[in-house]
């Protein structure tokens, strides 16, 4: 018998170039019935970025809005812009039994943590091999200016130093391996006792039946 079982709040955080993009994109590409918390920013969009599929890009004025109506989950500023969870989404899905993933850094993770949701939340930081490595695989992004990438450099440091917070930690120095690890993870962490409220229900049940049969 199946059980109902509540939706987790799954971080994944990582200094940039340490492979959680990648790794959440592989979560979503097994388990189709995890759902990507998309999140709210300020900054402006890429090229080929759409709203609502990449980031729900806002104003300041609303993002600030919506963070004083407590209608963001965590939020932070970053680089020059502010970024949040938007918080109705994803208690929808954890109350219909659905995971909700999170690619955001080390503060946003405090903030959920620490939050009424902070016991359904599974949180996970994933460290580079090496710091040369971590840099090279900014710089084959492609994505970012230097002067980008040497803020990100010397950011990466203080993200590394909130390993210990998290509740599993992954070194990515074999992407197939590490992606196998954290499928690991979020399975087992499902059926823990207190993501299945229905258990309760089937022990009762259990209860009358052994009753019944003496």
């Amino acid at each position: 018998m199946t059980t109902p079982r509540r939706g987790l709040l799954i971080i994944l955080s990582s200094p940039s170039g340490a492979g959680k993009s990648t790794l959440s994109r592989r979560l979503l590409e097994w388990d189709p019935s995890l759902s990507f918390s998309v999140s709210a920013t300020t900054r402006t969009p890429r090229p080929g970025e759409a709203d609502g599929t990449d980031y729900h890009f806002l104003s300041e004025e609303e993002f600030k809005r919506q963070v004083a109506q407590d209608g963001m989950l965590e939020h932070a500023h970053v680089f020059g812009n502010f970024y949040g969870s938007p918080r109705a989404p994803v208690e929808e899905a954890i109350n219909s039994g659905r995971d909700v993933l999170f690619d955001i850094d080390w503060q946003g993770a405090q903030q959920i943590v620490n939050s009424a949701l902070g016991p359904h939340t599974l949180s996970i930081f994933i460290l580079p091999p090496s710091i040369a490595e971590l840099r090279r695989r900014l710089i084959s992004r492609g994505q970012d200016t230097p002067e980008v990438i040497a803020k990100r450099m010397q950011k990466s440091w203080d993200e590394i130093s909130h390993w210990g917070s998290y509740d599993y930690v992954l070194v990515n120095d074999d992407l197939e391996r590490t992606f196998a690890d954290l499928q690991t993870i979020v399975t087992a962490t499902r059926l823990k006792r207190l993501q299945q409220p229905g258990l309760v229900e089937h022990v009762r049940k259990l209860q009358q039946e052994f009753q019944e049969v003496e």
